[in-house]
C-alpha cells in the first residue's frame, strides 16, 4: 500500500491544492453575507496561497527540483501560514484578545531565514511549520470552537467540525515536517510517519483540506439561505449539495482512473523498454566473456603447457612458456596462468606475468567461468579455467584465462541511463554514474559494513519501481552468466509524470466546468427566488395600496384616493384651462332602509347602487364612496349645466332600479363647477351646500351651485 500510495503522490498534491483553492473561493464568496468571520479574507488568501504552493510542490515532483526552486517553494508556505496567523490574530482582536503583530512575524521570518543560512532549505522549512503553521492552523481551531460556542446550533455544530479538521491538520502540517538535523524533526517526520502509517502525510493534509473546504461550504450555503430565509432555497441548496458531492467524488474518482490509466500506458513502454535495454547490457557483457571459456579449454588441450607442469629442462620449458604467452595472447585474454594440481602459480602471462594476485579457489578438476576483481586495481575482471591433463587422463594442473572488463566499462560511459554491474553482496564493481562506484547498492552485509549510504531501500531481484533521489525510476535487474553477479538498470519516470500530468489536467479542467455551473446552478436559484420575492413585496404593496385607497363594501376608491385625484385634477384644470365639475350625491332616506331591514340589505342596496351608477358614467369620471351613503363622481372636462345633465340622468335611471326586500329609492344630487381661486375644501363646500339645497328642496332632484 505503501508503494502504491507513493506513486500517487502526484495526484495527491493535486488534490491537496485544489481542495485548498477552493477553499479560498468559499471564503471570498462568504464575504457579502451577514454573520460571517470579519478576516475571512485572510483565510481565504492564505488557502489560495497554499494550494499554489502545493501545486509547486507537484510540479517539482513532476519536473524535478531545484535549490532556488525550493527556496521559492518553502517560502511561499511560509507566507501563506502567516496570512492563516494573521487571520487568526484579528479574530482575536474582535473577541478582546490583542496580539502584537511584527514581532510575532518579524521573530519567525528571522529564525526561518538563519536556519536556511546555516543548514539546509529542508530545516528551514520544518522551522516555519512549526513557527507558523503549528501556531496559526492551532489558534484557528481554537477560535472556530469559540465561534460554535456563540453560534446557533444548527451553524455551532459546523464551526465544530471545522474546529476539529484545523486541529488535526495543526499537527498534520505543523508537528509532521520535512527530516531534520534537530529535535523532535530527527524523529517525527515525513519519513517515520509513512512507516508507522503506510502512507504518505501528504495524503492526510489533503484529505483534511477537502474535509475543511466541505465543511465551510455548507456553512456558507447555510448562512445564505439563512439570510434569503426561503424554505424554497433551502430545499434547493440541500438538493445542490448532495449532487455537489456525488458529482465531485465521481470527477476526482474518474480523474484518478485516468490519470492512473494514462501514467499506466507509458510505464509499461519503460518497463518493455528496459527489457531491450536490459538486453543490449548483456548482449554486450556477453560479448567480452563468452568465448573465454572456450579459449581455456583450447589452451589447456595444447601440448606447450604439459612441460610446464612436468619436470621438464630448462630449455624444454622455456620453449613451452613462450608458447603459453603466444597461445594466451591470441585468446584475447589480458592474463593468463597455469596452475598445478596443488593450486600453486606455475607461470603466467599478459599484464599478470610476474604478479602474485591472489587468485581465487577453483576445483581444478572441472571447468570453471565467473566475475572477479583484480586485486591490484579493484576493476571487475572474468576468468575462466580449464584442467590441464596428461597423456592418461589424469588432471595435472590447469589454465586460467582472465579478461578485464574496463573495455565494456569504457563503452557503456555515454549510455543515457544509469547501469550498475554489481557484486552478490550489491556493492557496485563499474556504473556510467562515477559518484556510486564501490558503493552498496541496496541494504547488505557489505552495506552495513560501509559508511556510505545504499542507494536503493531494498534489494531488486527483477524489476520494480522505486523512488530514488525523490524521483520515481524504474529498476531492471539480470544476473550475468548464472553468477551472483548482476546487471542493474535505472530509467527514470519523468514521461510517465507527464503522462500522469495530462490526466490531472484534465480533471482539474472537468472541475473548473462542473464548478462553474453549480456555481450558476446556484446563482440562478437565488435569483430566481429573490425575484419571487420582490414580484411578492411588490404585489403587496400594491394590495396595500389598492386596500388604501379603496372602499372595502362596494369596492369604489375611497375619500383618500378621491382627495388625491381632486388635488391633481385641479392643478391640471389650471394649467390647461379645462372644465372641472363635482357631483356629490347621497340615498334619501337611507336611515329607514337600515331600521326597516337591517345593515345587511342596507350594504347590499350601497353595493348594487355602486354598481349601477359605475357602468353609466364615464371612463375619464372618477367614481368614489364619500361615506356613509353618500357618494362623489368628479367630472373632468365637464362644466357645471353638463354635470348638472348628467346628474339628472343618473337620477331618472336610478329611479327604475327595483332592489331586493326594498323596491325603488331615490338619490338627490349636488354639483358644483370648479372656479379660479377655489381650493379642495371650498370646491367640496359648494358641492355639498348644493346636495343640501336638494335635501330641503324636497330630494329626488339635482342642484347646481352657484
Amino acid at each position: 500500500m505503501a508503494v502504491f500510495l507513493n506513486s500517487q503522490l502526484d495526484y495527491i498534491f493535486f488534490l491537496y491544492g485544489l481542495a485548498f483553492i477552493l477553499l479560498g473561493g468559499v471564503c471570498f464568496a462568504m464575504l457579502g453575507v451577514p454573520g460571517r468571520p470579519r478576516a475571512l479574507n485572510w483565510l481565504g488568501s492564505f488557502a489560495v496561497i497554499h494550494g499554489i504552493s502545493e501545486w509547486l510542490d507537484l510540479i517539482a515532483l513532476l519536473v524535478g527540483d531545484a535549490p532556488s526552486f525550493a527556496v521559492v517553494r518553502t517560502a511561499l508556505m511560509a507566507i501563506s501560514f502567516a496570512l492563516l496567523l494573521e487571520f487568526a490574530r484579528r479574530e482575536a482582536q474582535d473577541r478582546q484578545l490583542y496580539v502584537p503583530a511584527w514581532p510575532l512575524y518579524t521573530g519567525a521570518a528571522v529564525l526561518i531565514i538563519a536556519v536556511a543560512s546555516v543548514a539546509d532549505i529542508s530545516s528551514a522549512n520544518a522551522v516555519a511549520r512549526y513557527t507558523l503553521g503549528l501556531t496559526s492552523a492551532a489558534a484557528t481551531a481554537w477560535l472556530c470552537a469559540r465561534r460554535g460556542r456563540e453560534a446557533r446550533p444548527q451553524i455551532g455544530r459546523l464551526w465544530m467540525l471545522a474546529a476539529a479538521g484545523f486541529g488535526i491538520y495543526a499537527v498534520a502540517a505543523g508537528l509532521i515536517v520535512p527530516s531534520a538535523h534537530f529535535f523532535p524533526a530527527n524523529l517525527i517526520n515525513h519519513s517515520s510517519f509513512a512507516r508507522l502509517t503506510g502512507m504518505p502525510i501528504q495524503l492526510l493534509r489533503g484529505l483534511l483540506a477537502c474535509f475543511i473546504t466541505g465543511v465551510l461550504w455548507v456553512i456558507w450555503k447555510r448562512m445564505v439561505a439563512e439570510d434569503i430565509n426561503s424554505a424554497v432555497y433551502t430545499r434547493a441548496q440541500q438538493n445542490l449539495l448532495v449532487w455537489t458531492l456525488v458529482i465531485t467524488a465521481s470527477i476526482i474518482g474518474l480523474g484518478w482512473t485516468l490519470t492512473e490509466f494514462l501514467g499506466g500506458v507509458y510505464q509499461r513502454n519503460v518497463e518493455e523498454g528496459s527489457d531491450g535495454d536490459i538486453g543490449l547490457l548483456a548482449h554486450l557483457l556477453d560479448r567480452e566473456t563468452s568465448m573465454l571459456g572456450a579459449k581455456a579449454r583450447a589452451v589447456a588441450q595444447l601440448q606447450p603447457v604439459q612441460p610446464l607442469l612436468s619436470a621438464a629442462a630448462a630449455h624444454e620449458a622455456e620453449r613451452a612458456r613462450a608458447a603459453f604467452d603466444l597461445e594466451a595472447a591470441a585468446s584475447g585474454a589480458t592474463s593468463a596462468f597455469v596452475l598445478d594440481k596443488s593450486g600453486a602459480l606455475v607461470a603466467s602471462s599478459g599484464d599478470g606475468a610476474g604478479s602474485h594476485r591472489m587468485l581465487p579457489h577453483f576445483n581444478l578438476r572441472d571447468e570453471h567461468q565467473g566475475y572477479a576483481l583484480d586485486p591490484a586495481s579493484g576493476s571487475p575482471e572474468y576468468l575462466a579455467s580449464s584442467p590441464v591433463r596428461n597423456s592418461d587422463g589424469v588432471v595435472i594442473g590447469a589454465v586460467v584465462l582472465v579478461r578485464s572488463l574496463e573495455a565494456f566499462t569504457e563503452e557503456l560511459s555515454g549510455f543515457n541511463r544509469w547501469y550498475f554491474l554489481v557484486d552478490g553482496e550489491g556493492v557496485v564493481l563499474a556504473t556510467n554514474r562515477s559518484e556510486y562506484e564501490h558503493m552498496p547498492l541496496w541494504p547488505t552485509v557489505a552495506a552495513r559494513a560501509s559508511a556510505d549510504r545504499p542507494l536503493m531501500e531494498q534489494e531488486i531481484l527483477d524489476g520494480s519501481w522505486i523512488t530514488l533521489q525523490g524521483q520515481r525510476h524504474y529498476v531492471r535487474r539480470e544476473f550475468a552468466d548464472q553468477s551472483r553477479w548482476s546487471l542493474v538498470l535505472v530509467m527514470p519516470d519523468s514521461r510517465v509524470y507527464a503522462s500522469r500530468f495530462l490526466g490531472i489536467i484534465i480533471t482539474l479542467l472537468v472541475s473548473i466546468m462542473v464548478m462553474i455551473y453549480f456555481y450558476g446552478r446556484e446563482r440562478l436559484i437565488r435569483d430566481h427566488i429573490e425575484l419571487e420575492s420582490r414580484l411578492n413585496l411588490r404585489d403587496v404593496a400594491q394590495n396595500l395600496r389598492l386596500q388604501a385607497t379603496t372602499d372595502a363594501l362596494t369596492g369604489l376608491f375611497n375619500r383618500l384616493k378621491f382627495n388625491e385625484t381632486l388635488g391633481s385634477e385641479m392643478a391640471r384644470c389650471k394649467r390647461q384651462h379645462t372644465p372641472l365639475s363635482l357631483m356629490l350625491f347621497d340615498v334619501d332616506r337611507f336611515k329607514a332602509i337600515n331600521d326597516g331591514h337591517g345593515h345587511q340589505v342596507g350594504d347590499t342596496v350601497l353595493v348594487r347602487l355602486s354598481q349601477f351608477v359605475r357602468q353609466r358614467i364615464r371612463p375619464s369620471d372618477l367614481l368614489a364612496r364619500w361615506g356613509g351613503e353618500e357618494f362623489a363622481i368628479l367630472s373632468p372636462g365637464s362644466d357645471g349645466p353638463m354635470a348638472s345633465q348628467a346628474a339628472d340622468r343618473l337620477r331618472t335611471a336610478i329611479q327604475e332600479i327595483t332592489f331586493a326586500k326594498v323596491g325603488t329609492l331615490t338619490c338627490s344630487f349636488g354639483v358644483a363647477q370648479y372656479v379660479e381661486g377655489d381650493t379642495a375644501e371650498s370646491l367640496l363646500a359648494r358641492a355639498d351646500e348644493a346636495l343640501y339645497r336638494a335635501k330641503i328642496g324636497g330630494r329626488d332632484r339635482v342642484e347646481l351651485a352657484a
